[in-house]
């Protein structure tokens, strides 16, 4: 069974803290290969401000052309809207039934997770692998036989930061990949 960690995000727009993240987890877990999984909605993010699902995705396939171990994907752009984690596995589990998935997320993710649909079906039956978020408290749980909480390095940025930066004509170069900064600039894109 290949193991595959799942790092959902908007991708809005993808930046090199995404891919340290799933360098990270690609290279130092156990885990056989990361997907970025590109969400068309958060239901728990408001929908202003996001661009076109196509563009986040091409332009995370770009970000990642060279990485082995690093796939994109579109899965749930033909899910019922607005998807959850939990429907998403299912279908995932259904159509790869070859693969072991495990989810990938941030510290300030696992602790609103008792707000997500279905957590406790989560817990029960996948690995989650959380990486590290400034000021976020994690001690409820430490040693919790599903939570694996990494030394993935930790960046203070975001998409909102580099989407702001865009907007007042700052450069977001060694910020974003060059070829995803091209993509950007061809469609006009978050000015």
């Amino acid at each position: 069974m290949k193991k595959t960690g799942l790092f959902f995000g908007s991708f809005n727009p993808i930046h090199i803290g995404h891919l340290i993240i799933a360098g990270y987890m690609a290279g130092f877990t156990d885990l056989d290969e990361v997907w970025l999984v590109v969400s068309p909605h958060n239901p728990l993010k408001n929908r202003k401000g996001l661009a076109n699902m196509y563009d986040r995705l091409e332009m995370a396939r770009l970000a990642t052309a060279s990485a082995d171990h690093i796939k994109v994907s579109d899965i749930e752009f033909n899910l019922p809207q607005p998807s959850y984690t939990v429907d998403t596995l299912a279908y995932l589990h259904e159509k790869y039934p070859d693969r072991e998935f495990s989810l990938i997320m941030g510290a300030d993710n696992l602790s609103s997770f008792k707000k997500w649909k279905n957590y406790e079906v989560l817990l029960k039956n996948y690995a989650i692998f959380v990486y590290p978020r400034p000021g976020v408290d994690l001690s409820e749980w430490e040693g919790h036989p599903s939570v694996t909480l990494t030394e993935t390095p930790q960046m203070e940025l975001s998409s909102t930061f580099v989407r702001k930066a865009l907007l007042n004509k700052k450069s977001i170069q060694f910020l974003v990949p060059d070829n995803v900064i091209a993509f950007m600039d061809s469609k006009n894109m978050y000015r």
